[in-house]
């Protein structure tokens, strides 16, 4: 999945395009529009936690560093003479997934709190009340839906598209 994103001048814009992004089936779980605080976005799909902030990304760091971390602790258990007495993987294993765990939630205790770095290039026109919407797609359907929002819509800017997005967004 690849994640675009627009900037739209107003609710009514915003709302034509859902429209046809429905029409031109992306599910609606795939659109989030973002919007200053306190505007009213009505029936627009809002864009949740996982988009405005650093979750997925601080979710996935913890979940590798600790998982890296409980494997060392668990390759320093069994080599410490006599530390040890189960079975050597099922303890590396198993501090592995624990530290895996552990880090992941760790993580997203902090990323929920920090801002997503995806979005700070349209703080400011957010602000002065643009309307972000951000469409995840396939690879393959990028220049179509591109090319349709651009031709209906000409006053919404294309502002990029992301490489990849989490496959758990």
């Amino acid at each position: 999945m690849r994640r675009m994103y627009f900037l739209v001048p107003d609710h009514d814009t915003a709302a034509a395009i859902v429209d046809e992004l429905l029409l031109a089936r992306i599910p609606e779980k795939h659109i989030h529009v973002l919007a200053r605080e306190g505007t009213p976005l009505g029936s627009l799909p809002e864009a949740g936690l996982a988009q405005r902030s650093d979750l997925i990304p601080a979710v996935e760091r913890g979940l590798g560093l600790g998982g890296v971390t409980g494997t060392l602790a668990g390759l320093v258990a069994i080599a410490v003479p006599g530390g040890a007495v189960v079975s050597a993987g099922a303890l590396v294993l198993s501090l592995a997934l624990a530290g895996g765990a552990v880090g992941a939630w760790v993580s997203s205790m902090i990323g929920v709190s920090v801002h997503s770095r995806h979005l700070k290039p349209y703080e400011d026109a957010v602000e002065r009340g643009a309307l972000l919407m951000m469409i995840d797609v396939s690879p393959q359907r990028v220049q179509e839906i591109e090319q349709m929002i651009t031709r209906l819509h000409p006053q919404a800017r294309a502002e990029g598209v992301d490489p990849d997005i989490p496959a758990f967004p």
